[in-house]
């Protein structure tokens, strides 16, 4: 156990014939002790201060620590959005890409009924070309043929014939 500035203080020297000198000794003593006591006090007043600098360390430590901690799930959930973005993307693509082909085969389809029905109307628009050319065609040769002059000639005919009978 070290020596207290009171345990200097209080220690007493044997005396003998050709000793010391006593107020020498207790000088000496008393410049001991308060050096001592100084260096006590400097002492508890370091250790204090390493106490606190150790207690700011801890708080840094952990700071350091939760700071870590942050950026690795900062990270992560950086990761984790570009992973669900990048999904989303793509999801997006192919449904775009589905409706595109969606798109493109209805208007095929829809190209290719009208084409028919183009088609329909084209065959409708010749056989009525045909039929009408054959009617215009039987009323022109209607038109031209002799039966028109005998029809007339019957005709008056039959109309003086009958204002004959008439008078």
């Amino acid at each position: 156990m070290p020596l207290s500035p009171l345990d200097i203080h209080n220690k007493e020297f044997t005396r003998s014939f050709r000793g010391y000198d006593e107020d020498e000794v207790n000088e000496f003593l008393d410049q001991v002790i308060k050096d001592y006591e100084i260096v006590i006090r400097e002492k508890k007043d370091l250790k204090e201060q390493v106490e606190q600098l150790n207690e700011k360390l801890g708080h840094f430590t952990n700071i350091e620590t939760t700071l870590n901690q942050s950026i690795l799930i900062a990270q992560e959930t950086a990761e984790e959005l570009k992973g669900n973005a990048s999904k989303e993307s793509k999801l997006i693509i192919k449904e775009a890409e589905k409706n595109a082909d969606r798109i493109i085969n209805e208007s095929l389809d829809k190209s290719r009924r009208i084409s028919l029905e183009v088609e329909e109307l084209k065959k409708q628009a010749k056989v009525f070309r045909t039929r009408l050319r054959m009617l215009v065609e039987a009323q022109l040769d209607m038109i031209g043929t002799d039966d028109w002059e005998q029809l007339f000639d019957e005709e008056m005919g039959e109309e003086l014939e009958y204002a004959e009978n008439k008078s």
